[in-house]
């Protein structure tokens, strides 16, 4: 009986493993996509295996049409009925447009089907695949093979595979790399399309971007929006042509639908050409590369360092275009960060400070100043003619001029001040009232006796040693101060106390 029961419970054991086992490798092999038709969003569930036919026939019923009356768009391309699913960069949760055949192309669909193996037909993430590149080296132009076709142009040398004129040689799978704000990141990316007027992905493009200021820059492309928007039915009317708007997503993460987007990082591309790194001199698989016309690039190790030192020094450049970024380290002109999600590639101790520093630059370009007290740094924007500042974060009540607690009369100079600074004296009941401690108090103290501010735009300067001759090292100020006189150097600093 007990030998009964024993064979009885490892059958059905077993029997569950089975079904759990059979139903997980099911589960696996089966694509949850979304179906977006004019008349409303529908969830399907296909075999990867299948091709674009086995869709159409799915959908048509749900929407009341045939399935050769319906077109599916992917991408920027229409689907062929003989593309196998899994071919494309379909991912859980993905969207395909499914639209009806508008009256004059069904003999053109008709017959684009039947053509074998179309490149026409493949959404464009694949037709990209297909680029062929045969360039010199250092070239920035490439012959570009699109089916029988060739061109020339300023390709996207570092996202497609450069071919050495060998025919046997298999393109590379393009590679686009991004910042996913989901992931927090750096992914490798997807690049999707839709309609640059009414944002409708049911959008077919008439070309394929060349370069990267096709897919960068607004209106480069033209193509035909399949939505039935009055919008863009007006503009087909007015016979002016229909843009597409090319926008990235991140590969990474199940597809959150159309608003779901990456921020594309156009300078970090796969090394292709096995080019050095500018400071290590190695060839890494990844590189950053400057946009200057040298092309220098260095490894993400070495631009996260090179990051790392600049900001510690507080070296990056507020752009009036750009904002708060960095240029070449060769000196290049022309040669600044456009896009700064490129420094999201610092850790997050690094750029909680790029992103303080960033501001602090802002507010002191545009007139502000920042709040003297230890701890603090508010960023703070007043009327020129104000001369009595209170910080709203401490506040902390403070001269203009000077910097220090708000005083009746002319500001004191600087030897004066970092005597009272230590002599313990309030001076004036604000002062008084601004004392927030003896530790608060010995911090102001030791920071007056050790630092002073750059006249021109007093961010506090220590000096280590050497000469009288100070050269601010805030980036964009670049002035030079005498730090005993505490004004502008002279010829006269240089004759009386260069070194003392």
């Amino acid at each position: 009986m007990l030998r009964f029961f024993i064979s009885f419970f490892s059958s059905l054991f077993q029997m569950m493993i089975h079904i759990l086992t059979t139903k997980k490798h099911i589960i696996q092999n089966v694509l949850s996509i979304y179906i977006k038709t004019t008349g409303g969003n529908i969830s399907i569930d296909i075999d990867p295996k299948c091709d674009v036919s086995h869709i159409k026939k799915m959908v048509a019923p749900q929407i009341g049409l045939q399935p050769e009356e319906l077109k599916v768009i992917f991408a920027g391309k229409e689907l062929g009925d003989d593309i196998i699913i899994e071919e494309c960069d379909l991912g859980q949760q993905s969207i395909l447009h499914v639209v009806k055949i508008k009256p004059g192309n069904v003999q053109s669909k008709i017959s684009a089907s039947s053509t074998p193996n179309s490149k026409t037909l493949m959404p464009l993430c694949e037709s990209l695949d297909d680029l062929m590149f045969s360039a010199s080296s250092g070239s920035r132009t490439a012959s570009i093979s699109i089916g029988n076709e060739t061109s020339t142009s300023d390709s996207l040398l570092d996202e497609i595979e450069v071919v050495a004129n060998n025919e046997k040689s298999k393109p590379k799978k393009v590679h686009f790399y991004v910042y996913c704000p989901t992931c927090k990141k750096l992914t490798q990316g997807k690049l999707r399309v839709r309609c640059h007027f009414c944002k409708s992905g049911a959008f077919t493009v008439h070309s394929d971007p060349q370069n990267w200021s096709h897919v960068l820059e607004s209106k480069q492309i033209t193509g035909t929006c399949e939505n039935d928007s009055e919008f863009c039915e007006n503009i087909l009317q007015n016979k002016e042509p229909t843009f597409a708007e090319f926008y990235f997503k991140c590969s990474e993460h199940i597809s959150l639908g159309e608003n779901d987007q990456a921020v594309p990082l156009d300078l970090i591309r796969p090394n292709l050409r096995q080019l050095q790194c500018l400071a290590c001199f190695e060839i890494t698989e990844t590189i950053f590369s400057f946009p200057c016309e040298d092309d220098h690039v260095t490894c993400l190790d070495c631009f996260e360092a090179y990051c790392k030192a600049k900001l510690s020094d507080r070296q990056f450049w507020q752009h009036p275009e750009y904002g708060y970024t960095l240029a070449c380290p060769s000196g290049c002109a022309n040669s600044f960060i456009k896009e700064i999600h490129h420094f999201r590639l610092l850790d997050d101790e690094h750029y909680e400070r790029y992103h303080r520093f960033a501001t602090e630059e802002f507010v002191l370009q545009s007139g502000g100043l920042l709040c003297p007290q230890p701890g603090c740094g508010m960023g703070i924007l007043a009327d020129p003619e104000c001369i009595r500042i209170t910080c709203q974060n401490c506040k902390y009540v403070f001269c203009r001029n000077c910097l220090q607690g708000y005083h009746i009369g002319s500001c004191d100079p600087p030897e004066i001040q970092e005597t009272s600074g230590t002599s313990g004296d309030c001076g004036t009941e604000l002062n008084c009232d601004n004392r927030n401690g003896a530790g608060d108090d010995a911090s102001r103290t030791t920071i007056k006796v050790i630092t002073k501010p750059c006249p021109s735009c007093k961010t506090p300067t220590e000096r280590d040693g050497g000469c009288m001759h100070m050269v601010c090292t805030r980036a964009g100020c670049q002035f030079h101060w005498c730090w005993v006189c505490q004004t502008e150097w002279t010829r006269e600093c240089m004759g009386d106390h260069w070194f003392g």
